[in-house]
C-alpha cells in the first residue's frame, strides 16, 4: 500500500514524507533505493497541519550477508513510501519462526500492528541474561510467565525468587476461555508445568518448608550478622571463629560465651536471632531438589520479612552459584522478582544479597547460570547488574527517574521509543537486544494461570448469564472483600457435567477457620467449619470428618474402640477375646454404638470413617485463602468461636495460629426445583 512520497530534508538515518493515507506511529514502511533495493524504515512521529499530514521516519536498513546495514546514500526526493510487507519485515529484523530448525526459540507474542509472531533465540536470552522492567500493573509478571513457559517447554530447570507468591500457578493450566480462543493464533494451548514451591508454611499453606544449612563459613556468618560490627565486636567474633573447625550457630554461641569481653553480648543476641529463624536447619533442603531438569522451583517468600528475605537469597544464590561452578547441579535459569529490593543501585545502599547477584550477573553465563531480573523501579536496580542483561523487555514506565535509567542502560533505544514507553498499553512490550532492532511486541496469552492479578476491592463478582442456560437467582448479594477458599470446579463446570438441565447454581458461604497446628516438629493446616466443628478434608465435595470426644469415654470403652480401629477385632467374638472375654461385651459396646464411633452389622464391627481417629496431620489441607468479592445466595451462621475450637482441638494438637475464612460451596438446583 502506497502511503506517500518523501519530502523535505533527507539524511541516511532520517527523512519525512507527505502522507496520502493515514499513517500510524511506529508502523514499518519500505522505500525503494536505486543502490540498495528496498530499505526498511519505521515511522517515529506523525504531525498534522491544515490540509497536510507529515510522517517522520528513521531508517532501519537492509539485509546483507545476515546483517542489517544502513544505506550510505540518502533516498531520492519524491521516492514512494509503502507499508512494509510482512515477509520483508521478518527478513530484515530477523524474526525466526519457532520451528525454523535453528536454535530453540521462544514465541513471546506478535509484532505490534502485525500478525507476525515474534520468536526470540532462547539460548541467547538465557546465557546473556534478561531484564524485565515495567511499572506496577503493566503486565510485568504476566510477561515473565510467558517467558518461563517457553523455557519450561525445553525442560530447563527454573529457580524463581517470588516475594509475592505469584508463580506457583505455573502448575495450573490457563482457565480463561477468552485466552484459549486467542491461543490458537500462536499454536499454543492451556498447559501446566511441574512446580515445586518452597517457603514458610506459616504464611503460605501447602508449600514445602525451605531449610538452609546452619553450617556456615566464617565469612558467611560475619556477612549475615545484622548491622555493622564495631572493631571490638569484630575482634571478639573472629577470636571465637578461629577456634572452630565446624562453624554452626550452636558452636559459635558456645565459644562466644567463653569470651571475657563485654562486647560479646551484642554478638550473642544477633547470632541467637539468626539461629531462631525457621529457615535455618541442621537438615537443609538438598540443592539437587531445587535444581531439577523439567521443574520450576518457586521460592515463595510471601509473608517473610525483608531482612530475612535478604539472608535467604544471599545464602541460596551463593551456594547454587558455587555448585554450578563445580558442575554439581544442572545449568539453570534464575529469576529474581522485585530485583531492586535485593540488588539496589549503590546510592540506595547495599543488601546482603547485592554482591552475589552482581557476581552472577557478571560471571554466571560462563558457568551455565542464566539470570532474569524483574523490577518495577529500574532506577533503583544496580546499574552493573542491568548492564549485564543483553536482552531487555520493557513494558509501560512513567516515572521520570525510571525512564532516564532505561535510556542510560538500554542499548539501541531511540529517544522516540523511550518516549513511547510511557504510552504503551498493558501487555505490549519493547524488546531490545534479542533482535537487530528494538521491537514493540504484543505479549501472547499464557498457557498457565496468571497469579499476579491485583485484588479488586471495589468491583463485585456479579452473576453473568451464559446463553440463558444457567439463569442465576436474583437473590445474589454483593458483599465486602471476603477471605475465601474456593473449589476448582466452577458453576459453569457443574452445568456442563450435569446430566439434567439446571435452573441455577446457588453459591453458599460456610464460615470456617484455617488452623495452623503443630505436632512435635511437624506443622500443618486444618480447615475447620464453624457450624459443627468438623474438619473439611475435601474442599471440592465438602467432605468432612468429625473429632471424637474421646475424653468422655471410660478406659474400658477406649480399649474397645482401639481394638476395633486397629483391626484386632472385626467381630463381637474377636473383640470379647481381645479385651478379656467379657460376657457383658454387648453392654460395653452400647456407648460406642450410640455415639456413632462403631457400627455393628450382625456380629461384624467397624469404626465410622466419618471420625478422625488417627493423627490430625493426616487430615491436613493445602488450600490457600484468596481475598475477593463474591456474589452469593446464602451465608451460613458461625456457631463456634476460635476459643471453642482451640479447647476442642487442644487434646489432639497444638493450635499456633488461625485465619477466618469462608468455604465456597456450589449447590446445583435442577430445572423445576430440587437437587440434580
Amino acid at each position: 500500500m502506497l502511503l506517500g512520497t518523501i519530502d523535505g530534508r533527507i539524511t541516511t538515518s532520517k527523512f519525512s514524507f507527505v502522507a496520502k493515507e493515514e499513517p500510524k506511529n511506529f508502523e514499518y514502511v519500505q522505500v525503494y533505493h536505486p543502490v540498495y533495493d528496498f530499505v526498511l524504515c519505521q515511522i517515529i512521529e506523525v504531525t498534522k497541519t491544515e490540509g497536510k499530514t507529515m510522517a517522520a521516519c528513521q531508517v532501519i536498513g537492509y539485509k546483507e550477508q545476515e546483517r542489517v546495514k544502513r544505506p550510505r546514500i540518502p533516498f531520492e526526493p519524491g521516492s514512494e513510501v509503502f507499508r512494509a510487507e510482512d515477509d520483508f519485515v521478518a527478513r530484515v529484523i530477523a524474526l525466526p519462526s519457532a520451528s525454523d530448525g535453528r536454535s530453540p526459540h521462544a514465541v513471546l507474542g506478535h509484532l505490534d500492528g502485525r500478525t507476525l509472531p515474534v520468536a526470540l533465540d532462547l539460548n541467547a536470552m538465557m546465557t546473556k541474561h534478561v531484564a524485565v522492567l515495567a511499572k506496577s500493573g503493566a503486565g510485568k509478571s504476566y510477561t515473565v510467565g510467558v517467558l518461563l513457559e517457553e523455557i519450561a517447554e525445553r525442560g530447563v530447570p527454573l529457580v524463581i525468587v517470588d516475594p509475592h507468591g505469584e508463580y506457583g500457578r505455573l502448575a495450573e493450566p490457563n482457565p480463561d476461555e477468552a485466552d484459549r480462543e486467542r491461543m490458537a493464533a500462536y499454536g499454543v494451548e492451556p498447559k501446566a508445568y511441574p512446580v515445586a514451591e518452597y517457603g514458610d508454611d506459616r504464611f503460605v499453606p501447602g508449600v514445602r518448608p525451605l531449610r538452609i544449612s546452619t553450617r556456615l563459613s566464617a565469612a558467611e556468618l560475619a556477612h549475615l550478622l545484622p548491622g555493622k560490627l564495631s572493631a571490638n565486636q569484630q575482634a571478639v567474633l573472629y577470636a571465637a571463629l578461629k577456634n572452630l573447625d565446624d562453624v554452626t550457630f550452636d558452636s559459635l554461641l558456645y565459644e562466644l560465651e567463653a569470651e571475657e569481653s563485654p562486647a560479646k553480648y551484642n554478638i550473642i543476641s544477633t547470632v541467637d536471632y539468626l539461629r531462631s529463624l525457621p529457615f535455618f536447619s541442621a537438615a537443609p533442603t538438598p540443592y539437587n531438589e531445587l535444581v531439577k531438569p523439567g521443574q520450576a522451583t518457586v521460592i515463595n517468600l510471601k509473608g517473610v520479612s525483608p531482612d530475612v528475605q535478604e539472608i535467604i537469597i544471599y545464602k541460596l544464590c551463593k551456594d547454587l552459584f558455587l555448585l554450578r561452578k563445580q558442575n554439581k547441579v544442572s545449568p539453570f535459569f534464575l529469576v529474581i522478582e522485585e530485583a531492586h529490593n535485593y540488588c539496589p543501585e549503590r546510592s540506595f545502599g547495599e543488601t546482603k544479597a547485592s554482591k552475589v547477584l552482581r557476581d552472577i550477573a557478571s560471571e554466571g553465563r560462563k558457568f551455565g547460570l542464566g539470570l532474569c531480573v524483574v523490577s518495577q523501579r529500574p532506577a533503583r536496580v544496580d546499574k552493573s547488574v542491568l548492564s549485564q542483561c543483553s536482552t531487555q523487555v520493557i513494558l509501560k514506565v512513567t516515572n521520570p527517574n525510571d525512564l532516564r535509567a532505561i535510556g542510560q542502560s538500554v542499548e539501541g533505544i531511540t529517544a522516540e521509543a523511550e518516549q513511547e514507553i510511557q504510552n504503551l498499553p498493558v501487555g505490549t512490550a519493547l524488546i531490545t537486544g534479542a533482535t537487530d532492532v528494538p521491537l514493540f511486541v504484543v505479549v501472547r496469552p499464557r498457557r498457565t494461570a496468571h497469579g499476579g492479578h491485583a485484588v479488586d476491592m471495589l468491583k463485585g463478582d456479579a452473576p453473568v448469564a451464559d446463553d440463558g442456560l444457567l439463569e442465576q437467582a436474583s437473590s445474589f448479594q454483593s458483599q465486602e472483600l471476603l477471605p475465601l477458599i474456593k473449589p476448582s470446579v466452577t458453576p459453569r463446570d457443574l452445568e456442563v457435567m450435569s446430566e439434567q438441565p439446571l435452573s441455577r447454581v446457588d453459591t453458599v458461604l460456610i464460615p470456617a477457620y484455617q488452623l495452623r497446628c503443630r505436632e512435635g516438629e511437624q506443622r500443618y493446616h486444618l480447615l475447620v467449619e464453624r457450624e459443627h466443628g468438623a474438619i473439611v478434608t475435601d474442599k471440592e465435595s465438602f467432605e468432612t470428618k468429625r473429632l471424637p470426644e474421646l475424653h468422655k469415654l471410660s478406659p474400658r470403652e477406649l480399649s474397645l474402640l482401639q481394638s476395633v480401629f486397629s483391626g484386632k477385632a472385626s467381630t463381637v467374638q474377636s473383640l470379647a477375646a481381645a479385651v478379656g472375654g467379657s460376657v457383658a461385651i454387648d453392654d460395653e459396646l452400647r456407648p460406642l454404638l450410640e455415639q456413632g464411633y462403631v457400627f455393628r452389622d450382625g456380629d461384624a464391627l467397624r469404626v465410622d470413617e466419618g471420625f478422625v481417629f488417627t493423627r490430625l496431620s493426616k487430615a491436613a489441607t493445602y488450600a490457600s485463602i484468596e481475598y475477593e468479592q463474591l456474589a452469593y445466595q446464602e451465608k451460613r451462621p458461625a456457631r463456634l468461636s476460635i476459643d471453642d475450637l482451640k479447647e476442642r482441638f487442644s487434646r489432639f494438637t497444638t493450635v499456633e495460629d488461625y485465619h477466618d475464612c469462608f468455604v465456597v460451596l456450589y449447590e446445583p438446583v435442577a430445572a423445576g426445583g430440587g437437587s440434580p
